[in-house]
């Protein structure tokens, strides 16, 4: 006998969706009628549920035809399903994967079965109890023997030949994404795995996980415009954290030597492939540490995730190294070179004929446009100047460089690091001098991320040990590891403009 399909085939209209939906609100209203709850609390049919994954594992020595004694239960959402008369196929699809169920009429019995080819559609979740065979096909399946429906779904599932693939909608639906691109699943898997493995790695090496505000009185710790909320009981503006610096060496100062905190942050800049308002971040500090500290630190943490997740990308160490200057004169020119190692950012300007830029905003688009392509290997890249690092120490010996790195994998920024500046009136001097210097629209709003924080500055003149930090983004990590090439692809949900 032929096959009867069952998936659902909608067309783009809305009319149509619309009619999909009518017709299974009202194929749910008529399980209410019967009695049967749609949205269970619980059902004994999940006591002792099993995944996919472990019916594979488990039964995997099954020959053709071969069936088991014991029953098991399992529970997913109804992906595909084939009615022939008095037997059914269905894929159930849990977080593991797709596992096939055999339903027949003669096992199930006539009502539960015409009520699993009638009242059931794509896309809802059921329980389903039996016993594990292999087909003649070769495919590990269940014989039903019981079908309870957990979950009814009011909305068609996209097109099973189409799915989602627009970039735009597979981040504006992500649930969607994740049950229809088995792909997309597999970056938040290695997301999740990614966190988990800095998590231990810090750990082991003795760092404490600590928590600091994300609504800050004065933003500050990164050079960068920060988003204003408001605080009705306090009647006070707050600011949603650029970065956790600042609070973290305070706990510097409060004794704790090794510290570390994994959470969003949040910039009120532009969107793009490697850009997204809200980013998830790693920082930490270690007192008595440095640059090189750091150094040591990032290489670590980058070369355990590989092995964590079973990569063999960027396993080889030491990473190298390079001068701004350095990469500068190859790339750029050595006048250009000359201008960087002096801070003359006008002559710097002048040389690129930059038209109504501002200055320091020159060195920026010549570090992306012509270096930052040439940055594949994992590269540290050194001897930043001073007057872009305003919380670094200076190089000894060398009042126009800080000692600081940005680390480059892949033609993208990936850390930054530097020795802390732990000198109070130093501090308060340099943060005061950028300000001042970042006059023109675009600087002056990244340099509110500058905040002279007096809190902050009055706990460095308590004695904060010398430290070293280290901040990792850990969104362009995980693009990294998964191959993608756009921040939203590792972002469950990016931020996006508003749908007209």
């Amino acid at each position: 006998m032929e096959p009867v399909k069952t998936s659902e085939t909608p067309s783009d209209s809305i009319e149509d969706v619309s009619a999909l939906i009518q017709v299974r609100k009202d194929k749910c209203q008529k399980l209410v009628d019967a009695g049967v709850n749609p949205y269970p609390v619980t059902a004994d049919i999940l006591q002792g549920k099993i995944s996919s994954s472990y019916v594979r594992k488990t039964y995997d020595s099954l020959t053709h035809g071969q069936e088991t004694q014991e029953t098991v239960r399992f529970a997913g959402r109804i992906m595909t399903r084939r009615d022939m008369g008095k037997a059914s196929f269905a894929h159930l699809q849990d977080f593991q994967g797709k596992l096939q169920i055999y339903v027949r009429k003669d096992v199930l019995g006539e009502a539960p079965y015409e009520s699993f080819t009638k009242d059931l559609d794509l896309g809802d979740t059921v329980g389903v109890e039996g016993k594990v065979f292999r087909t003649k096909t070769g495919e590990l399946s269940i014989r039903a023997e019981k079908v309870v429906l957990l979950s009814k779904s009011l909305r068609p599932l996209p097109e099973k030949w189409h799915g989602l693939k627009d970039p735009e909608a597979r981040a504006r639906q992500r649930e969607l994404d994740l049950i229809s691109n088995e792909d997309s699943k597999n970056v938040f898997r290695t997301r999740s795995l990614i966190i988990q493995g800095l998590r231990s790695l810090l750990g082991e090496r003795g760092y404490l996980e600590v928590e600091t505000p994300m609504m800050q009185a004065i933003p500050g710790g990164a050079i960068a415009k920060p988003f204003e909320t408001f605080h009705n009981a306090l009647k006070q503006k707050f600011y949603l954290r650029v970065a956790p610096e600042l609070f973290l060496k305070k706990c510097l100062v409060g004794g704790f030597e090794k510290v570390y905190e994994i959470g969003r942050v949040f910039r009120n800049e532009g969107i793009d492939t490697t850009h997204n308002p809200e980013f998830t971040i790693l920082e930490a500090y270690e007192s008595y540490g440095n640059m090189e500290t750091m150094i040591d630190l990032t290489e670590y943490l980058i070369t355990g995730v590989a092995n964590s997740i079973g990569s063999d990308k960027f396993l080889n160490r030491p990473f190298a190294r390079r001068t701004i200057v350095d990469l500068f004169k190859e790339y750029v020119g050595a006048e250009e070179a000359g201008f960087v190692a002096a801070q003359d950012w006008n002559g710097l300007a002048k040389k690129a004929n930059a038209q109504g830029e501002a200055v320091h905003k020159v060195f920026d688009h010549l570090f992306d446009e012509k270096i930052v392509q040439h940055l594949m290997e994992p590269t540290f890249v050194t001897d930043f100047p001073a007057d872009f690092s305003p919380l670094a120490k200076l190089k000894p010996g060398s009042p126009n460089f800080a000692d600081r790195f940005e680390l480059y994998i892949g033609g993208g920024e990936i850390a930054n690091a530097y020795s802390e500046l732990n000198d109070p009136v130093e501090q308060k001097r340099r943060l005061l001098e950028y300000r001042k210097s970042r006059t023109t629209n675009s600087e002056k709003e990244e340099a509110e991320g500058m905040g002279i924080d007096e809190s902050f500055i009055q706990a460095l003149e308590y004695g904060m040990p010398p430290a070293g930090g280290l901040g990792i983004g850990v969104d362009r990590l995980i693009m990294l590891f998964t191959g993608q090439t756009s921040i939203r692809n590792v972002l469950l949900f990016p931020t996006l403009k508003k749908e007209v």
